[in-house]
């Protein structure tokens, strides 16, 4: 057989959505007592694919990639380093994580989360970088009362039409 049947023949790793990765890193957070929600909305008009809080109060966001070109196409990620204690970028397992050692990604404060849809590692922890007092009580509010709307909404439909100050709040 030549080396491109062989290429053919083998079998490829499925590639895997944000919502996958979003699972598993959930699911190892939960392990860690760090509970978190799902595209969460910033002051500054951005949204972090995962936004949570550990058991002492720290924030920590993940940015979530599952392309190589996702990830290297994305200039809007420093824009989330003011919103929490901590960063990850979320990434599946076949996907080059080479990239994220360069100085463009500032590895000296992002950590590395691998995850499928089952569960994930922590393949560099993120540094702390502490937010001041008063940004994280207004973070830790606002993630808290995201959480109360989308479950409040989640257990009754017909507060749904008040649900949408989830994006100015």
């Amino acid at each position: 057989m030549v080396d491109s049947q062989i290429l053919d023949a083998a079998p490829t790793l499925p590639q895997l959505d944000a919502a996958s990765v979003a699972r598993g890193i959930c699911r190892l957070f939960a392990r860690n007592d760090i509970w978190c929600l799902t595209e969460m909305p910033l002051r500054n008009g951005r949204r972090a694919d995962l936004m949570g809080i550990d058991p002492k109060g720290r924030i920590i966001i993940v940015e979530i990639k599952v392309s190589r070109s996702d990830l290297l196409g994305d200039g809007k990620w420093p824009d989330y380093l003011d919103f929490c204690d901590r960063f990850y970028w979320g990434l599946p397992p076949i996907i080059d994580r080479s990239p994220l050692d360069s100085e463009d990604y500032r590895p000296e404060c992002c950590g590395v989360i691998v995850a499928d849809s089952y569960d994930a590692e922590i393949v560099r922890p993120a540094p702390s970088h502490p937010l001041a007092a008063g940004r994280r009580r207004v973070e830790v509010e606002r993630l808290a009362r995201t959480a109360l709307r989308r479950n409040l909404v989640g257990g009754d439909p017909h507060c749904a039409p008040w649900a949408h100050r989830e994006d100015s709040a």
